[in-house]
């Protein structure tokens, strides 16, 4: 487990002086690589967290609004892309520098895109919180910079951006297929991103296509926490090894309530019901293939020891 003191640098920005010209929107390069990363600023604020108590029709899941209060980060205009990503799983281990190399993630047994689309802009899917974690350290390795998940908290608070109602700012159930693809637009499969219009803070994709991986572990009891520590550097820690993150935003499979910025979609051992593997991967999800995740990037950046340390602990191997 992160000390105390080491969970808040890594994850609550501070506010204040440390804004300045260079807290904007970004493209992040990766090593020699061809390939970059746009990051969009996102201010520190406060937001009311969950569903309005007016709403007579919010999930379980979605609990009362809680005022939260979130420091700034950066996070990815999209969601990552196969393109982002297979950078890190095809990288030769051979040519890394690294005296501790990253593992690659294993051969996929199938196509987990099942035929949906892989160069070009398309989001990366299938993929278990481990390899998204691990890839987040690859960045990290590769650019010198602290990337991580999102906690619910900053998730939800930049899908909303600056909107207090139950959908993000500007976007209405009227309107909602000219932002995001879902089960009715979608025709049973992902589409490249960037395709829709973002939301207010330049995010696209933020509501579908694919579903995205925060921080936390699953907790039912999220709400009642939350209320205690309503800050964005709260989330659920990891129990087991086995312990099961949430997800958020919906993907292209999902009704419209599914889509609803407050909801929030539990990992469950369906998503991996085929895989034939024994035991079952740490990597690949054979039945989530509508799960996917985006990265961001805190304003105040840990220490090397810090950041090892945090990913030491979320992938769960050893000092």
């Amino acid at each position: 487990m992160l000390k105390k003191h080491s969970l808040a640098l890594l994850l609550l920005a501070p506010i204040g002086f440390l804004y300045g010209q260079d807290f904007k929107a970004y493209d992040q390069t990766i090593g020699n690589l061809p390939i970059s990363i746009k990051m969009v600023a996102i201010p520190a604020g406060k937001f009311k967290m969950g569903s309005p108590d007016s709403d007579k029709n919010h999930q379980p899941d979605e609990g009362p609004q809680t005022n939260v209060e979130i420091g700034a980060f950066w996070m990815a205009a999209t969601e990552t892309t196969h393109d982002q990503f297979s950078a890190f799983r095809f990288e030769d281990k051979d040519a890394d520098p690294l005296p501790d190399a990253i593992s690659r993630p294993t051969a996929q047994y199938i196509d987990l895109t099942w035929g949906m689309g892989k160069e070009g802009g398309y989001p990366a899917n299938s993929m278990q919180p481990f390899t998204a974690i691990a890839y987040c350290r690859w960045l990290y390795r590769k650019t010198g910079v602290f990337f991580r998940l999102p906690t619910e908290a900053e998730w939800e608070y930049a899908c909303k951006a600056n909107s207090d109602t139950q959908m993000p700012k500007g976007i209405t159930t009227a309107n909602l297929g000219e932002y995001a693809w879902y089960a009715p637009n979608a025709k049973n499969r992902y589409h490249k991103v960037a395709e829709k219009k973002p939301n207010e803070w330049g995010l696209y994709d933020i509501l579908g296509n694919v579903t995205e991986w925060t921080l936390d572990m699953y907790d039912p009891a999220y709400y009642t926490k939350l209320v205690t520590k309503p800050q964005g550097d709260f989330f659920i820690k990891r129990k087991t090894y086995r312990s099961y993150h949430t997800a958020r935003g919906g993907g292209f499979k999902s009704k419209i309530d599914e889509l609803r910025p407050a909801d929030r979609m539990p990992q469950t051992e369906e998503w991996n019901q085929r895989d034939p593997q024994i035991p079952k991967s740490r990597w690949w999800l054979t039945d989530g293939d509508y799960v996917g995740f985006r990265v961001i990037r805190p304003l105040k950046q840990p220490s090397k020891e810090e950041a090892e340390q945090f990913f030491k602990d979320l992938l769960g191997e050893k000092n």
